[in-house]
């Protein structure tokens, strides 16, 4: 007998994963029935609404009606794509029961939000209709981002997750800058919701009391997203240059440290993937133990390949993690550097007496990064740093790095002079050790390189003198600062001191005063190298032939615009040349300048001989010849050298308007000139050119491996303040863990002699034991000793016991 619609009804209502697969298999024909279960979800949802709001209901009964009332969530959920019209308030009902008030729909009064369980499933739901399409990224993203910083901790880190993948995923193929406009709107407003609340500061009693947990969570996913390549724009920045003055402490220290490059959580990270990858490997080498020493089987050699491969995993998956760079250098795109500057200067004397150390050492250290990258002077930052420029001041090495950061170029020496003199009354005197000297001196030195004329002369005399100094590290600082003013400005120095180079002017002349700046480049350095390599391509290709008339222009283009664009960051989106009409007209390219030196030396060689011939003639006259002989010859003299100049100033002009003019330099073609110059420098170097040609050729070297620097490399680091050092004597930890390291990838104690030559692993035996003894312990041993003092009736004893087990052995 069939069953009737409502037995039916009665039925699915029980199963609803049943009535799901039905639904999507035939939605018109149990439409009654979802019907029926989603008006049964509103009502629960009402119910749901009410009970939050009074709280009078017991936790059996909310715990009961949470899981009916989550099963429906995941029943309507699943079957919203079959009746979009009748579920189109579904996602504001979710939405509205994450956040609670004011955000649900607007027939359904909203009030507070769902905890455990039933949160969870809302969330998984959501995030559902979002890979259904259902809903877009950005009213996914606009619901989950104000909820990461109300959940709790396990499902926080699925939030994050989910909101990372989305905003990856969507920005994969091409950058979806709609849905990047609004999560960076969305993360500007959760830092700046805090902007006005009091600074309490990280020391003393206000130390943990901040508030500003949303700002945090923002700074955390730019700098994930910044790590990952997703966002690399101005915009992102300015996000974490608000995130810099926030008033709380924790969000300050994550911007700057996305400033600095050198975040802690990163560096826990690491440590933390090494920590899984000695775990994962101990792991292998208990397995491989077990397998060799017990029974092995199919199961275990399945377990073991298994390890292996998720050993190797993690080890690569960590070397990538080392390796990755980001695509543009924050402190570059910052929107108003100076105003950014001046803040941090406001920020960081404001509340100097409720930072802690620690935090008023970031904020210096990233000010003065600013100041050295876009040449800012903020000239309160030199007086505020003199109190800190004491040697028994706690982590002095960053301060004295974050001075010298700051200079540059166009910093006032006068506001220099004093930091100098502050710097050597502390650091460079007789009271204190050769490390403190060593660091002064090395500070004194990075500050002047950027800043000359900071320096006044006697000071730098007394500072020359520790050369004599019987330290090996203040000797090298102090030789350092002296060849550094050999360099910039010998004039400063005395005469015995310049040396020989910088006496006779091979280095060059008096450095340029504050203000003024280098005359325009002539030309280009090194051109006539990148010539005589193409000359030089062009005779081999031609097999061996010259061929001048086509030497400048008929260069081998094919092989010239081969890797063209090789050290260029920009990448071409074309995918190969358009041909562009010209027109009928042709194009004129005349030298005007060359015509002009050739045609006036053509007419100087012509008055020379003009006046050669008249001098010929007036020759008859004897009264006067030899006056006039004598003025003639001068004369072709001085006409003969003004030819000969113009001719070679004509030529070079010409050799360099050939080069430069019709033939296009790619960044491939400098990249090639600059290693023909450190060539040419090295190979004049080792031929002798002195101590001019070897730092020429050392400079050249520092350019080329700057070329590929990272961020992090630009800038000062503590060793090159303090020097080179003695090796100090390692502590008891230092010792354990050089210990530690020694033993990876070795069996756990004991010697490896003996099981390798064994088919079955075992030890050595006692006889081999014996066998290998040195001779001197064994003639000391306590048997041979016993033989030795043994008495004439216990050898008697020994020698006839013997006698009789050869009897017995014969038998």
């Amino acid at each position: 007998m069939p069953k009737s619609k409502a037995s039916r009804g009665i039925l699915l209502t029980s199963n609803l994963p049943q009535l799901q697969n039905l639904i999507k298999r035939d939605p018109e024909g149990y439409k009654e029935e979802f019907l029926t279960q989603y008006n049964h979800y509103l009502s629960l949802l009402r119910l749901q609404q009410v009970s939050s709001v009074t709280s009078t209901s017991t936790s059996a009964t909310t715990d009961k009606s949470n899981e009916l009332f989550g099963d429906l969530i995941t029943f309507i959920s699943q079957c919203a794509q079959c009746y979009p019209t009748e579920t189109k308030e579904l996602p504001l009902q979710l939405k509205g029961l994450l956040l609670g008030s004011g955000s649900g729909s607007s027939s359904v009064e909203s009030g507070q939000s769902v905890k455990g369980d039933l949160r969870k499933t809302v969330f998984k739901n959501l995030v559902m209709l979002r890979n259904k399409e259902i809903i877009d990224s950005i009213e996914l993203l606009q619901t989950l981002l104000p909820l990461l910083p109300q959940a709790p901790s396990a499902l926080r880190g699925v939030i994050r997750s989910t909101i990372l993948t989305d905003i990856k995923t969507s920005n994969q193929k091409t950058k979806n800058h709609r849905l990047n406009r609004v999560v960076q709107s969305l993360l500007f407003g959760m830092v700046e919701s805090g902007m006005g609340a009091e600074v309490i500061g990280d020391k003393g009693k206000g130390k943990g009391k901040e508030k500003g947990g949303e700002a945090m969570w923002a700074v955390m996913m730019v700098k994930e997203l910044w790590k990952k390549s997703v966002w690399n724009d101005a915009k992102t920045v300015s996000i974490v240059a608000l995130a810099a003055f926030h008033p709380n402490v924790k969000v300050q220290s994550a911007a700057l440290h996305f400033f600095l490059g050198s975040d802690n959580e990163d560096a826990d990270e690491t440590d933390s993937d090494e920590e899984n990858i000695r775990e994962a490997r101990r792991g292998v080498k208990k397995m491989e133990h077990r397998m060799e020493v017990g029974k092995s089987g199919r199961k275990k050699d399945r377990m073991l390949a298994q390890m292996k491969r998720e050993t190797n995993k993690k080890r690569a998956k960590h070397a990538a993690g080392l390796g990755a760079t980001p695509n543009f250098p924050a402190l570059e795109l910052l929107h108003d550097p100076q105003t950014f500057g001046e803040k941090l200067y406001d920020n960081l004397h404001k509340h100097d007496k409720i930072y802690s150390l620690d935090h008023k050492i970031l904020i210096m250290q990233l000010l003065s990064r600013v100041m050295g990258t876009h040449k800012l002077c903020v000239l309160g930052f030199y007086s505020y740093i003199i109190k800190y420029l004491t040697y028994h001041q706690l982590q002095v090495t960053l301060i004295l790095v974050s001075l010298a950061q700051s200079v540059h170029e166009l910093t006032p020496p006068d506001v220099l002079t004093p930091v100098i003199r502050k710097l050597a009354q502390e650091f460079v005197h007789p009271g204190v050790g050769a490390e403190v000297i060593a660091a002064g001196l090395n500070a004194i030195r990075e500050v002047c390189r950027r800043q000359p004329w900071c320096m006044e002369e006697d000071l730098l005399s007394d500072l020359i003198e520790y050369r004599k100094s019987k330290d090996k590290g203040v000797v090298t600082a102090s030789r350092g600062l002296l060849q550094l003013f050999r360099e910039v400005n010998p004039g400063m120095l005395k005469k015995r001191e310049r040396g020989k180079a910088a006496t006779m002017g091979l280095i060059g002349s008096q450095v340029l005063a504050y203000g003024h700046s280098k005359d325009a480049a002539e030309g280009i350095e090194g051109l006539e190298l990148l010539d005589e390599h193409f000359a030089k391509l062009r005779k081999e290709a031609n097999g061996g032939l010259t061929d001048e008339d086509n030497s400048d222009v008929d260069m081998d283009d094919e092989k010239g615009w081969e890797d063209w664009d090789r050290e260029s960051d920009s990448e071409s989106e074309s995918e190969g040349w358009e041909d562009v009409s010209s027109g009928d007209e042709d194009i004129d390219i005349s030298d005007s300048d060359e015509e002009d030196d050739k045609k006036r030396v053509k007419q100087e060689k012509k008055a020379a001989k003009k006046k050669s011939k008249r001098a010929k003639k007036g020759g008859k006259d004897e009264e006067d010849s030899d006056d006039e002989s004598d003025e003639d010859e001068d004369m072709d003299d001085a006409k003969s050298v003004v030819s000969t100049a113009t001719t070679a100033v004509s030529q070079d002009t010409k050799k360099l308007s050939l080069l430069a003019q019709q033939k296009i330099l790619t960044p491939a073609d400098f990249a090639l000139l600059n290693e023909l110059r450190l060539k040419a420098a090295k190979e004049l170097a080792e031929s002798g050119g002195g101590s001019g040609a070897k730092r020429k050729a050392a400079a050249l070297e520092l350019s080329k491996r700057h070329v590929d620097q990272d961020e992090s490399e630009r800038f000062l680091t503590e060793s090159e303040i303090l020097g080179p050092r003695k090796k100090v004597k390692a502590t008891w930890e230092e010792k354990m863990e050089l210990v530690k390291k020694g033993r990876e990838g070795r069996e756990k104690f004991g010697s490896l002699k003996g099981k390798k030559t064994k088919s079955t692993p075992s030890s050595s035996t006692n006889r081999e034991k014996q066998r290998n003894k040195p001779l001197m312990m064994a003639v000391h041993s306590n048997k041979v000793m016993q033989k030795k003092k043994a008495s004439l009736r216990d050898k008697q004893i020994k020698l006839r016991a013997a006698i009789d087990k050869q009897k017995k052995l014969k038998h």
